[in-house]
């Protein structure tokens, strides 16, 4: 001990924070994580990797957060340089399934682990992706327009010289990194042999030897309730590998995490230019899709929020409360409310036994008069359903409410992009101007509205499509305004096809009447000067905001089923019967068919009012009281529509019309005109037919070409027939 020599010296444990940086540390540290980390006291990543290597699936899907609480330094790392971490977290993966599946072997050929990751960082929408993100790990939310077909990406290519033979191994990297093979052979030349050098490019690929990945690239879109009013969306490609491919389909919304990545995209024929420019795409490395948030079902939900729920829907009248929360700011209109209420929650879909799917979903078409609030409705159910797309009728076409085929650029495929109904899937799509569209555009949605699906045949592709979307339209009548001395078949310038694909047909007029003005103008006032309107001001109810109707909405669609009873049956029935009747009679008595028709359709939908009316208190049976509100609904509008062109008039002004149609005739022979003046001072004041009887005969016998108006009206000329 006399010579002062050092006889012992501490070690730094490689694995120590403080230790030199290097990838060994890392990847110690990596391992230590995914076999120590615990949460509740069991290791959810060391059972996680067992459970998948024992189902042949070598992947471990890590929650960012978790690594965060363990250790920040590589958190923050991965984060900011996961083109380095990621591939040694990949490295420590397969390393923990050897130590954990096979502990006792000591050399196993384990394939390759993937890496995927999810975390609830802060999202960053496309428009925000930017220069300063790239090679940054970012999570994106969006709804994926096109998926293509899987494709096959090398790894590592096996290439051989076709002079001499030689063999090597070139490894690729990145989604969309293209490979460039040596150009001079490898082949190490000794002094004494005698054999020339091979010539220049000599490698070709065998691709019996290469290995290879599945790889998908996707289209992401901005979701539309994200776009800013004016602007475009804007979408970004994400290349998708191995255990993250054939994940999504177009029309899902997904948040996907992944490395914001440049590759040089091809240019065109004889362009040698913009060298330095860069197309920026996603590396993904998670996807996150909103079923698997529903499909757990808990995670949706907490158990205070349920509990809440329950004791709203115990509340008594609660379904006349939810429907006043319906734009408040809305004055009356209180079975419209209720009804589009009824479409936001929608019935039950059923598969029957021979495998048949019925409709759940509930449609409305408002149809009235200028001013009557209709597009505002539209935009607030937009706002409140949990998917919702909004569009105008004169700016859809045919392909953009179904889908259209699109060809991919690179590689001249056909492909398909989702239109506003299979984007919609599962949520509402709102049209307005629905009359402004054109007749072979509106036939697309035919097919979406009853059967839910739409079927493409166009440029080699034959596919079926899901669009289980609710449709809330709105549309004026044929002359601006609703006309009352018409009947509805002349002011509905609709199919019956399509008609008869609407559960409930509201007629929204403008009624002129003293009282009602002066109510809706004081509610007006208030509103624009900031006060509260007059549907709030007696109303002491708690009314709820729109993220908690939003949320209601959701977990009633999602939790709650209901089926009918047998007496609601039996109501249901016998009403039905007795509806029929009496359209058949009115038909009789009109001679002339009903422009709205009421078939087995409307049945189904009175159902399905019914059951939406039982969600809204998450009863699981629709009892008489949920039939007779939702028949209550169905009269007040359906039946109310048929019934507008007889019930206004009235069988005495069919028959006075009859009467001045005969006089008309023998007042005019056919060749001679009259002026309008005289005919009216005749006919009205001559002989005692009311005005209405008189201008609604002229127009009938203008329609049928008996007779035609001349001198901008003034004149009335007999054609013949």
């Amino acid at each position: 001990m006399d010579r002062r020599s050092v006889f012992s010296s501490r070690l730094y444990d490689p694995t120590y924070p403080g230790a030199e940086d290097s990838s060994t540390a890392v990847r110690a540290l990596l391992e230590q994580f995914i076999l120590e980390f615990r949460l509740d006291n069991s290791f959810i990543y060391r059972d996680q990797l067992r459970e998948n290597a024992l189902l042949k699936k070598y992947y471990c899907d890590i929650n960012i957060d978790d690594l965060n609480r363990y250790n920040e330094e590589i958190a923050h790392r991965l984060l900011n340089e996961p083109a380095d971490i990621i591939p040694l977290f990949e490295s420590a993966l397969k390393r923990c399934t050897h130590r954990i599946v096979h502990p006792h072997e000591a050399k196993v050929n384990l394939p390759d682990h993937q890496l995927l990751l999810h975390s609830s960082a802060q999202v960053t929408s496309i428009r925000d992706l930017n220069s300063l993100t790239i090679s940054k790990l970012v999570r994106v939310p969006g709804i994926v327009i096109g998926a293509s077909v899987m494709s096959s990406k090398a790894t590592e290519l096996h290439i051989q010289c076709r002079n001499c033979g030689h063999t090597q191994d070139v490894h690729i990297q990145g989604g969309f990194a293209g490979a460039t093979l040596p150009r001079i052979c490898g082949r190490l030349k000794s002094k004494d042999d005698p054999t020339e050098r091979c010539p220049m490019d000599p490698y070709f690929v065998m691709h019996e030897k290469s290995r290879f990945v599945d790889q998908q690239i996707i289209k992401l879109q901005e979701a539309p309730d994200q776009v800013p009013v004016g602007e475009l969306p804007r979408h970004v490609l994400i290349s998708a590998d191995r255990y993250l491919t054939n994940r999504v389909v177009p029309g899902s919304r997904c948040t996907i995490m992944g490395i914001f990545s440049i590759y040089q995209a091809k240019g065109t024929k004889g362009s040698t230019g913009a060298v330095a420019i860069r197309t920026p795409y996603l590396r993904a490395t998670g996807i996150q899709t909103d079923l698997d948030a529903t499909a757990k079902g808990q995670a949706v939900f907490t158990e205070e929020e349920e509990q809440e729920f329950l004791e709203m829907s115990r509340r008594p009248d609660f379904f006349n409360e939810l429907a006043t929360c319906i734009a408040p700011s809305i004055y009356g209109n209180e079975d419209i409310k209720k009804a589009v209420l009824c479409l936001l929650l929608g019935g039950s879909k059923k598969i029957l036994p021979d495998g048949m799917r019925l409709r759940g979903d509930i449609n409305v078409l408002l149809l009235g008069d200028p001013g009557t609030a209709k597009s505002q409705l539209l935009k607030y159910v937009e706002k409140v359903a949990p998917i919702a797309i909004y569009t105008s009728g004169k700016g859809s076409s045919a392909a953009g409410l179904t889908a259209s085929v699109q060809r991919d650029h690179t590689t001249r495929e056909f492909y398909l992009e989702g239109g506003a109904m299979v984007l919609a899937d599962g949520g509402v799509v709102c049209i307005d101007e629905f009359d402004k569209m054109r007749d072979e555009d509106r036939v697309a949605i035919h097919e979406a509205m009853e059967q839910q699906t739409i079927s493409i045949a166009k440029a080699g592709i034959t596919t079926i499509l899901n669009a289980r979307t609710s449709v809330l339209a709105a549309a004026n009548p044929i002359y601006g305004r609703y006309d009352e001395l018409k009947s509805p078949g002349e002011n509905i310038d609709f199919q019956t096809t399509i008609l008869s694909r609407f559960d409930m047909i509201f007629i929204v007029r403008d009624a002129h009447e003293r009282g009602k003005d002066e109510r809706i103008a004081h509610h007006v006032i208030d509103l624009h000067m900031g006060r509260r309107g007059m549907a709030n001001e007696d109303e002491n109810k708690s009314l709820f905001s729109e993220d908690q109707m939003r949320k209601y909405i959701s977990y009633c669609r999602t939790r709650c089923a209901p089926r009918l009873s047998d007496e609601a049956a039996e109501k249901l029935s016998s009403h039905f019967v007795t509806i029929r009747k009496q359209v058949h009679a009115s038909e009789i008595e009109a001679n002339a068919r009903s422009s709205i028709p009421i078939t087995v359709r409307q049945l189904e939908a009175v159902v399905r009012i019914s059951e939406s009316i039982a969600k809204v208190s998450l009863s699981p049976v629709v009892a008489e009281k949920h039939v007779d509100e939702a028949i209550r609904l169905f009269l007040c509008s359906t039946m109310d529509a048929v019934n507008q062109g007889s019930g206004q008039g009235s069988r005495e002004l069919t028959e006075e019309v009859q009467r001045v149609e005969s006089e008309l005739r023998r007042r005019l022979p056919i060749g001679w005109s009259t002026s309008l003046a005289t005919l009216r001072r005749e006919m009205v004041e001559g002989k005692g037919y009311s005005e209405a009887a008189l201008n609604r005969a002229l127009m009938i016998l203008q329609r049928r070409d008996t007779i035609m108006f001349r001198s901008q009206g003034a004149q009335v000329y007999r054609n013949g027939a």
